[in-house]
């Protein structure tokens, strides 16, 4: 059995109408401009949102949509389900019972295989039985699930569902997947902004953190005679062993010579 055979996905092509022509280029222009716009001053949720609320306008047929992000783990962990929005209340339990409950449906398909998934029957789907039985039950018959790429890298999904059978055809693919590159673009870059500025938040702090963590090795030294490298792993050890963050340590530390000083030269 070849791969397609086995997750069978895309519709076949059916010509549309010069009136759907029109609605389908409509939604489209009016998608990634709407998405284009909201980016340059958007935070991730806030992107996210923007996204599926344009994406419920470009795709014909939707009932609900859902955007997933998906994190950038550095440490060479698998990227999993960060976070994601909904435009309509019934979308949240669909996407719950598919990243949490049961670790299968057409968006996570869609991020392994990296192309759009679809199905018209969710109920009797056999890629995902526990997944689709419990959806069919909820009233949601179609979905469509359309990766966003950048380059080869996955940062996410949209989702898009509908309570009709078969309503998304090779026309909502097609828009879907035009819409979801510039989508794509938009959530990486947001993505990278958020993680830019934790950077520097991080490295502030530090920065702030600094003066004091010297001072508390300087204390070390002066105390034991160690080197500056053997006095921050002796503060760092400290830290470990207290649970406690390597700064407020210092601190702590800091203040206890300051007291010991103070006690010595004050008057008996």
């Amino acid at each position: 059995m070849t791969e397609d055979e086995a997750w069978p996905d895309l519709p076949v092509e059916t010509e549309p109408t010069g009136e759907q022509c029109d609605a389908v280029e409509d939604g489209l222009r009016t998608g990634v401009s709407g998405v284009t716009a909201t980016a340059a001053g958007a935070g991730v949720e806030e992107l996210l949102a923007a996204v599926a609320g344009f994406t419920a306008q470009a795709i014909p047929g939707v009932d609900g949509v859902a955007v997933a992000v998906l994190s950038c783990p550095t440490d060479g962990s698998l990227p999993r389900i960060q976070s994601w929005v909904a435009t309509a209340e019934f979308v949240r339990p669909i996407d719950s019972v598919q990243y949490e409950t049961f670790g299968e449906g057409p968006c996570l398909t869609c991020i392994q295989l990296r192309r759009p998934v679809v199905s018209g029957a969710l109920g009797s789907d056999q890629r995902w039985p526990r997944f689709g039985g419990r959806v069919a039950r909820l009233g949601v018959r179609s979905a469509l699930s359309l990766p966003l790429l950048i380059a080869d890298q996955v940062v996410g999904a949209i989702n898009c569902f509908a309570f009709d059978r078969d309503v998304f055809g090779e026309d909502a693919v097609h828009v879907g997947a035009q819409f979801a590159r510039p989508a794509a673009v938009s959530v990486y870059n947001a993505q990278m902004l958020v993680e830019a500025r934790a950077t520097v938040d991080r490295l502030n702090r530090a920065l702030e953190n600094r003066p004091v963590i010297d001072q508390a090795i300087g204390i070390i030294r002066a105390r034991t005679g160690v080197s500056t490298d053997d006095g921050f792993d002796r503060l760092r050890q400290i830290s470990q062993s207290q649970n406690t963050k390597l700064h407020v340590v210092a601190q702590q530390l800091v203040e206890q010579a300051v007291r010991r000083a103070q006690a010595r030269h004050s008057p008996t």
